[in-house]
């Protein structure tokens, strides 16, 4: 499949860049290049292939959730740009 040079300038605008001319000729031949080998993987047989998430067999390996003791209000607040006792003070986001 090839990639015209409107389909990059409409991924341009989508993407709000700024491209050359020569950087649309550049690009459209690299995403024809990838959509090319795509259509050759789909050419390739995987039914017996099982669906996976990941190639690889992975493990998170986390230490484990101990509670433990929490931090004075004073350290947490300690470098806190604005605070109001014991609270961090923070811009209204929502109106009531």
């Amino acid at each position: 499949m090839q990639i015209s040079l409107e389909d990059v300038q409409k991924i341009e605008d989508l993407a709000r860049l700024e491209l050359t001319d020569a950087d649309r000729i550049k690009y459209a031949g690299q995403l024809s290049a990838i959509l090319e080998y795509f259509d050759k993987l789909s050419e390739v047989d995987t039914s017996s292939v099982p669906p996976m998430s990941h190639p690889l067999d992975l493990e998170n390996i986390l230490r484990a959730d101990d509670p433990g003791e929490s931090l004075a209000a004073e350290i947490v607040l300690a470098n806190a740009p604005d605070r109001t006792e014991s609270c961090f003070r923070v811009p209204v986001i929502l109106e009531q």
